[in-house]
């Protein structure tokens, strides 16, 4: 985040020199990028992995942002600003949503979670402050009130219920599951389909006693069960250009039935009538070489008519306890899915294999005689 480095002790915002108490911990490795400020790991990043899998760990996520939303008028407000119907939503349930920008590109992407008197948001540690500033300019006259809580309010991530912290507040992922009003653009068995996701909020103060002495996971481990899952994470997997179409979030952040909203022409059009001009692929990689791909490596196509060119860029990498070096990519939408890939490694290519997450097609559902999975009106 820009601005003064802060601590929770001063009542700020947190700042960009954050460091959470739990770094403290035996064998804790710093993070970096978007997970500065917690542990990368704690020394067994595998172990972690499968730990935190079974239900036997848990991760601190303390660097990620809280904006909350209080007032009578909150759910009808958010609803006509969103992608997502928020009208009915009841205390305790879980969903997803993003605003967006006239063009329909992703300025913010939230996990939203009501407990009846306050709409609670979680976000990327640096989208915490300009969302809440955003959102506080277009307050008008409406009974609501924003707050960015990231100072006083801390975030744990875990596969399965923490008994300790079974009575607080909690928001599950709904992914990949399609939500009321949303739909899949992948229509192949989903590998996220049986992966379980919970993100906990507890105030800051108690981080540690939250914590206790459960077993711990970094944000290695995260990472990789989320690639895994065909998993979008905002600031990784998006640019300034991305649109919900691109990375399947049409699944779980999107009604497509739902009342009018900034950048809702754009999901509109290119839903009914376009295609998305990217696809987000899962990549299985070589795993001969010793190094993964940064965020931003070229991924690139032997055309055997126009030779190799550059058909994308990799998002997001890790090495997971089964399934070996996997990333994530955004690639141009024609790019052959059944094609073999490669991605520049410093000055070696490395070979990978693509899996559809959002299909070539996808899309273009007018005058279709049957369109992609839909969830519940």
């Amino acid at each position: 985040m820009a601005g003064e480095t802060a601590t929770p002790a001063d009542g700020q915002p947190l700042g960009p020199a954050y460091s959470s108490p739990l770094l403290a911990r035996p064998g804790a490795v710093a993070g970096t990028g978007l997970d500065a400020g917690v542990a990368a790991h704690y020394g067994e990043p595998l172990q972690e992995q499968r730990r935190l899998e079974r239900g036997q760990a848990v991760a601190d996520l303390s660097h990620r942002g809280v904006v909350t939303v209080t007032g009578p008028d909150r759910l009808n407000w958010l609803n006509s600003l969103s992608s997502q119907h928020l009208l009915n939503l009841r205390p305790g349930v879980s969903t997803e949503a993003l605003f967006l920008t006239v063009q329909g590109r992703i300025e913010f992407d939230c996990r939203v979670v009501d407990d009846g008197g306050t709409t609670w948001l979680i976000v990327e540690a640096f989208e915490a402050a300009p969302l809440a500033a955003w959102l506080d300019s277009m307050r008008f006259m409406l009974r609501v009130e924003v707050a960015d809580a990231t100072a006083d309010w801390a975030v744990l991530g875990a596969t399965a219920p923490i008994e300790p912290l079974a009575d607080r507040l909690a928001w599950t992922d709904p992914w990949p599951h399609v939500q009321a009003g949303g739909v899949a653009y992948s229509v192949a068995e989903h590998p996220g389909a049986e992966r379980t996701w919970i993100e906990y909020l507890v105030p800051r103060a108690q981080l540690e006693e939250a914590v206790a002495d459960r077993q711990l996971a970094g944000t290695l481990a995260v990472e990789a069960l989320r690639i895994a899952a065909w998993r979008p994470r905002h600031g990784l997997d998006t640019d300034e250009k991305t649109i919900p179409h691109e990375l399947d979030l049409l699944r779980t952040a999107v009604h497509l039935e739902k009342g009018c909203y900034k950048g809702q022409e754009t999901i509109a059009r290119v839903h009914n009538l376009g295609h998305p001009p990217r696809r987000l692929v899962f990549l299985d990689l070589d795993g001969s070489h010793h190094t993964l791909p940064e965020p931003g490596a070229d991924v690139l196509f032997d055309d055997p008519g126009r030779g190799e060119r550059s058909v994308g860029r990799v998002t997001s990498a890790a090495l997971h306890h089964e399934a070996g070096p996997i990333a994530l990519a955004l690639v141009k939408r024609t790019v052959d899915p059944e094609a073999t890939l490669s991605i520049v490694v410093g000055e070696d290519r490395l070979a990978a294999a693509q899996h559809v997450i959002v299909s070539p097609d996808a899309g273009k559902t007018v005058g279709r005689q049957s369109g992609f999975l839909r969830g519940p009106r």
